[in-house]
């Protein structure tokens, strides 16, 4: 490294509850130039396919952003966002954005009447403005209906046993009903269109491991619930198998978002990958724009004994050590058991919190610290080049 034209990549996801990864890269850049003011620094916020996976990959290729108007899970109209990545043709889509638990009370919390048609409008929307690759997070879902009310929104045609359509959006309890389906009235352009998941979780559709005995109490059932929502998505995905002749019930990633997982696969062909930082890397590019770089610089909220797997940092070190590029992480709060990360190539981890500091203190002061403690580390770093000139 020559100090004079130093080049950094700075990678971090989102410190949750405290700074956006754009808002980590700035105050990395900031410490950064305070020490190496001809520095050339390269910002790229990331995230892992979860809360902010919008914002960051917006951010990293000068996307920009949409807004329409969908229902949430409890069918009121509310105005949703998505992003279009910066060459104008891939949509970034967060489920939780039109269907997430949040959108509605606790009280009106149950996946028994709640619905992802919101999610299927935002992806209608974006097939309409050109979009022909998708990049869908699944994360925080108020649901548990097998990704029927997306489906529905997109124009598949769901009917009872009487042959009369379903013409309410699809829930826990109406999946129940269904007895045949139609595909003929799907968007035109979803053959046409690829669909990435971003999936965080492993989970079949049913069963003790699957979408709604282990998640479905989250979003308001009861323990009543539990067994009338199973045997609904059952014989939903009974239907699914003899109409499309695939089966995804046994899918890993298929229970998760109350089993949108596996309507994607169903309905949209959508392929499911449970690392979701390697979308994100593949999506903005990353190896490519990390090419001669001196170091990067990397980091999140917090790093622990899980950090090395799946985690953005692991996805970040798979790349750097490739390319034998140096990496330095910067966290909020760094707990025991991170060995692991060294033997992936981590050079060092720093914390923010410098002193006795409470936790809500280092939320609430994170820019500045986070400033601050890349600055320290740029002082160390003019030490070693010093060394090697």
């Amino acid at each position: 490294m020559k100090k004079n034209n130093l080049k950094i990549a700075l990678a971090p996801d989102s410190f949750k509850g405290s700074m956006t990864a754009t808002d980590v890269c700035n105050a990395m850049t900031e410490g950064i130039l305070r020490i190496f003011p001809n520095a050339e620094s390269i910002s790229i916020p990331l995230a892992d396919g979860g809360e902010g996976t919008v914002d960051s990959l917006v951010s990293a290729t000068d996307g920009k952003y949409k807004t329409c108007k969908v229902l949430n899970p409890i069918g009121e109209e509310i105005t949703a966002k998505y992003g279009i990545l910066g060459n104008g043709k891939t949509a970034v889509i967060e489920m939780a954005a039109a269907s997430g638990l949040p959108l509605i009370p606790r009280e009106k919390q149950n996946p028994l009447y709640t619905s992802t048609y919101g999610t299927g409008q935002l992806i209608s929307n974006a097939l309409n403005s050109g979009c022909r690759n998708f990049i869908i997070g699944i994360g925080g879902s108020a649901t548990t209906e097998g990704g029927a009310g997306m489906a529905q929104a997109l124009g598949v045609k769901f009917f009872d046993k009487t042959g009369k359509e379903i013409s309410e959006p699809m829930n826990g309890k109406l999946i129940g009903k269904c007895e045949s389906f139609s595909m003929d009235n799907i968007h035109p352009s979803v053959k046409n269109s690829r669909f990435t998941v971003a999936c965080d979780v492993y989970n079949p559709l049913l069963g003790t491991k699957g979408a709604v005995y282990v998640y479905s109490t989250q979003k308001g059932a009861t323990d009543e619930m539990l067994p009338i929502l199973e045997t609904n998505m059952k014989h939903f995905y009974n239907i699914v198998e003899q109409v499309l002749n695939i089966s995804v019930i046994d899918y890993p990633g298929a229970g998760a978002a109350g089993g949108l997982g596996a309507g994607l696969i169903a309905f949209l062909s959508a392929n499911l990958k449970i690392s979701g930082v390697d979308i994100i890397l593949d999506a903005v590019e990353f190896e490519k724009r990390i090419k001669n770089v001196d170091l990067i610089f990397t980091g999140e909220g917090k790093i622990d004994n899980q950090t090395a797997y799946g985690k953005t940092i692991a996805g970040v070190l798979k790349i750097a050590q490739k390319n034998n590029i140096p990496v330095i992480a910067i966290a909020g709060k760094i707990d025991n058991n991170i060995d692991e990360l060294y033997k992936h190539g981590l050079k060092a981890i720093f914390s923010i919190c410098n002193g006795p500091i409470t936790f809500e203190e280092s939320m609430k002061n994170g820019y500045e610290l986070t400033t601050k403690i890349t600055e320290q580390i740029c002082r160390i770093l003019t030490q070693s080049i010093l060394a090697l000139q």
